[in-house]
């Protein structure tokens, strides 16, 4: 990832929905100025979503997803359609594009009663009105055409109107007093990005220098050495989650002390559920399967935290014979049932509603869901501690432990 470059995760994700052949990928290559997505005569030429981050003044940093035609037909094109639902879920804001030469059909209805079921920002993209077939367009709708460049600047200026500004949140920087300082604990081992620090870690340092909060970074091999020569008690301590329990040990009692995992999962809006959702963790029993669900795709080391860490770490705390399943980025099934357990990442790279729909996801499906850092925690006894920075969270342990 470009350091310059603002986080897929923080960008505002918007997907351009439709039938085959209404002109999307046309209307997408218009609002981006680029020809990101092929274009042909021939329906269902779109097969894929298709990603391009950008600027929308005065939204800012987007995302624009074209998607493959809602009424794609096959078992090949029902893919594609569960993969456009996949997409709608996961959308802060959605386009419908209806070719105004056809007017509002079945599958536009359907669309728009699935987009408003969601509760999202929408707008009609009245499209292909240089063909002005002079059919009833919805109420609101931006008459567009994607072939003149008619009107795709006031379609543009409608969306930044109709997705509500994102009230600013903080990862840390509300937790502590400007003027004092945080010690941030990033352990440097086989697992740990060559020459850069892992984004969480990026992102409390910045949200800390924005709000007058002085950072001071240290391995956990050196923190002890750190907090003598420091000569005062930093504000709070936020450790990586692996090495919860060496760093435990090391802090003093009264100095506050959680993780960037635990951080992340407030910022994305999941806390509360995490920590309700571990407790399932102390009742797994022999055969029971466990979802590791991670955000973005990497390179895995042998060492791995998701795939080799926690799954050792839980077998070793639960002494049971757990079965432990994996996916990563975009690929989270649709069906969970079979899982006792959700264990998700801290999701830096997905957006709160990628993440939000995942939770629910669970939620409705009867399946707790946790995260990384709340596990960790756990198994390592940490947990009271690591939450006693968020007065609102901290009562539910008790309420676990009734």
């Amino acid at each position: 990832m470009n350091l310059n470059e603002t986080p897929s995760g923080e960008r505002i994700q918007i997907g351009f929905f439709g039938a085959r052949n209404a002109g999307k990928s046309s209307l997408v290559n218009a609002v981006t100025g680029q020809k990101m997505s092929l274009v042909s005569e021939v329906r269902g030429t779109t097969t894929d979503p298709v990603r391009k981050a950008m600027e929308l003044l005065p939204l800012g940093p987007v995302v624009i997803i074209d998607t493959p035609g809602f009424d794609d037909e096959g078992v090949l094109g029902s893919l594609r359609v569960g993969r456009t639902k996949e997409i709608l879920r996961q959308c802060d804001a959605a386009v419908l594009v209806v070719d105004a030469s056809q007017g509002m059909r079945p599958v536009d209805e359907q669309l728009l009663a699935l987009i408003q079921s969601r509760g999202l920002p929408f707008l009609v993209a009245w499209n292909k009105a240089d063909l002005d077939a002079g059919l009833p367009a919805p109420e609101g709708a931006v008459s567009v055409s994607s072939l003149t460049g008619e009107r795709i600047d006031l379609l543009k200026a409608r969306l930044a109107q109709v997705i509500p500004q994102k009230a600013a949140r903080r990862l840390a920087a509300d937790l502590v007093p400007p003027g004092s300082f945080c010690a941030l604990v990033c352990p440097i081992d086989e697992a740990a990005p060559k020459g850069r620090l892992i984004l969480p870690q990026q992102q409390v340092i910045r949200d800390l220098l924005d709000a007058g909060v002085m950072p001071v970074v240290t391995r956990e091999t050196e923190l002890a050495l750190t907090l003598e020569k420091l000569g005062s008690k930093p504000a709070l301590v936020i450790t990586d989650s692996q090495a919860f329990r060496l760093v435990s040990e090391i802090v003093p009692a009264d100095i506050p002390l959680t993780s960037f995992s635990i951080l992340m999962a407030r910022y994305k809006g999941f806390l509360k559920t995490a920590v309700e959702g571990v407790s399932a963790a102390r009742r797994l029993a022999d055969g029971d399967r466990v979802l590791m669900a991670e955000g973005c795709t990497h390179h895995r080391q042998c060492n791995d935290i998701g795939t080799v860490k926690i799954p050792g770490w839980l077998r070793r705390f639960t002494q049971k014979e757990i079965e432990i399943s994996t996916c990563s980025g975009r690929d989270f099934p649709e069906d969970l049932s079979p899982y006792r357990l959700v264990i998700h990442c801290g999701g830096c790279m997905l957006t709160e509603a990628m993440v939000t729909s995942r939770m629910n996801q669970a939620i409705g499906q009867g399946v707790p869901f946790t995260n990384y850092g709340i596990v960790i925690a756990c198994i390592t006894g940490a947990l009271e501690r690591s939450l006693r920075p968020f007065p609102d969270i901290h009562p539910l342990l008790t309420e676990d432990r009734k």
